[in-house]
């Protein structure tokens, strides 16, 4: 035990999830200049709330390594995608068309003249039919609609929406982009990919920066409300968002803490990547440039992942880079300058393609980490992890947006087999693998009491009438906390996320004990304290209690 010293703050709690075991101890954590300086039993907690600025007394409620989001887009994604009526957990076209009809009445636009906006919209409602924009016939005739679906890899766009932007169809686009058509050539309002996505974001009304520094502002402290001390931002998908993240700090600290990793797309140059490597280490107060994010493939629901076989509707046969070598030269590059980098491949090819890449890097120290893996069978589980790499998973995006009936857009388009191998967070743990854990807001909501929760029961959480997707692949307890703490910062390639002295002080306290509490319970538990280093930005419910008393 250290010699009790004059220390900021001391947090007194029956329940400490302490050091790599996470063992449960009762007693207290001394804080001072942001670092846990003591861990200790109750019995030795009065010698330092004696020397202590501020004592915050918990009770019962349960102090965990603070909680890390490892795939969030917090600056793209409320810019550009979390715009207009939230239409997620809507399973049902005529319920959509009702959702936007509603939005449609009640939004003040001029018809015809001014955009109205939706997002997250499962390709469940279109059944077996082809994907088009006659959901908005009869309803939003003649508007300018934007709908960006749920994995933000695809839009709908009205009839309007697609004659204003000058979209033909024939356009010929990077990667798998392309413009949906019908059997006249005539366009069905669907653009798939990023490159598609943009011949329409080209001319859509854009929030102010003032606007968009504010709702960044907001998202992160609701994010900080749910638990959250930190993120990995996989993008730099607006060109001002160091700016944006300057002026936030401008008016004052971010609620939690960042990690950036900018993206390089398909058909970049040397030139782009000297220019990423070049923002390494740009910092401010809370956030940081760290690593690279790359993109193998698209998705499984909008046939533009990469298959070793074609999906039941003929596609998922091309990576985003149609040089797929381009992409492992970029990631040898960052390699040999020492930067860690995450890659989105989501198609059985495309994970094989990555870690056999990362497998062939020479070691040098540098982790690199592959995104999603939805979907691979065994002989590509064993590639992970012979190449060593790390792994990031979003078990809501299974519990969401997959079902066990198989009767999904996703599972649909993979077929029985692929989809019988979804999300296989509990084999890659059992082989050794690093899994960290996450959202990949606003693809999926960002509160990590229901993804921990999710990660357990492979189901939406508080929903035990719905049937679990692949249950064999459930993560215990203690695997999916420390998805959110411990192996998040072995993904990518740092220590932390332990409660430990010298450890940062960035905490979770929660109102019981994701360990041992019911996972549906543990979803909705309260959320008492968020501290980021060594600051509290989320209180609730707790007794505080003076300087130099004792619990």
């Amino acid at each position: 035990m250290n010699t009790p010293q004059p220390t900021d703050t001391v947090i007194l709690s029956s329940s400490i999830l302490h050091g790599d075991d996470l063992q449960e101890v009762a007693g207290f954590i001394a804080i001072a200049d942001g670092r846990i300086t003591a861990i200790g039993p109750s019995k030795d907690a009065p010698a330092w709330t004696g020397h202590a600025g501020r004592v915050i007394d918990v009770g019962d409620a349960t102090i965990t390594p603070g909680l890390i989001d490892a795939h969030i887009h917090p600056i793209l994604g409320g810019a550009t995608i979390a715009r207009g009526r939230d239409l997620s957990g809507i399973t049902d076209a005529g319920a959509v068309r009702a959702a936007l009809a509603r939005y449609a009445a009640a939004t003040p636009h001029r018809p015809g003249q001014d955009w109205l906006f939706a997002w997250g919209l499962d390709p469940v409602i279109f059944g077996g039919s082809v994907f088009s924009n006659g959901l908005l016939h009869g309803i939003l005739d003649g508007e300018l609609v934007f709908i960006t679906l749920f994995d933000a890899h695809a839009a709908l766009v009205s009839d309007a929406g697609i004659r204003l932007a000058g979209v033909t169809g024939q356009e010929q686009l990077d990667g798998s982009a392309y413009v949906g058509i019908d059997d006249r050539g005539k366009p069905t309002g669907m653009l798939y990919e990023m490159a598609a996505m943009d011949l329409v974001r080209a001319i859509l009304p854009e929030l102010s920066f003032e606007e968009r520094v504010d709702e960044l502002e907001r998202l992160l402290h609701r994010m900080a409300d749910t638990g959250l001390v930190a993120g990995q931002m996989l993008d730099l998908g607006q060109p001002d968002s160091l700016d944006v993240l300057e002026a936030l700090e401008e008016q004052g600290d971010l609620a939690i803490r960042l990690r950036i990793s900018p993206w390089i797309m398909p058909g970049a140059a040397r030139g782009d990547l000297d220019a990423m490597l070049a923002l390494q280490g740009r910092h401010g107060r809370r956030w940081h440039v760290r690593g690279i994010k790359l993109m193998m493939d698209g998705t499984i629901d909008n046939g533009t992942a990469w298959l070793f076989d074609p999906d039941t509707h003929g596609e998922s046969l091309h990576p985003l880079w149609r040089q797929p070598e381009e992409l492992a030269a970029a990631m040898r590059f960052f390699h040999e300058n020492g930067i860690p980098t995450a890659t989105h491949a989501i198609g059985d090819k495309a994970v094989a393609f990555v870690a056999k890449t990362i497998g062939a890097l020479p070691p040098n120290g540098t982790v690199h980490r592959i995104e999603h893996i939805e979907s691979i069978p065994d002989p590509v589980l064993k590639e992970i992890i012979d190449a060593g790499a790390t792994t990031s998973l979003q078990p809501t995006h299974c519990a969401l947006y997959s079902r066990a009936d198989h009767a999904d857009n996703w599972s649909r388009r993979l077929g029985t087999e692929r989809a019988n191998h979804a999300w296989r967070t509990r084999d890659l743990r059992d082989a050794g693998a690093v899994v960290a854990l996450g959202s990949d807001w606003p693809i999926a909501p960002f509160d990590p009491r229901g993804i921990i929760a999710a990660a357990q029961t492979r189901r939406p959480a508080g929903r035990p009438d719905v049937e679990p997707v692949q249950p064999q692949q459930a993560l215990s307890a203690r695997a999916a906390l420390e998805g959110y703490t411990s192996q998040y910062w072995q993904s990518v390639g740092e220590k932390g996320g332990v409660l430990e002295v010298g450890a940062r002080a960035d905490l979770t306290v929660l109102g019981c004990n994701p360990l041992t509490a019911n996972p549906d319970e543990f979803a909705h538990a309260p959320v008492i304290l968020t501290m980021v280093d060594g600051e509290v930005v989320v209180e609730q419910q707790v007794a505080v209690a003076e300087a130099g008393s004792a619990r």
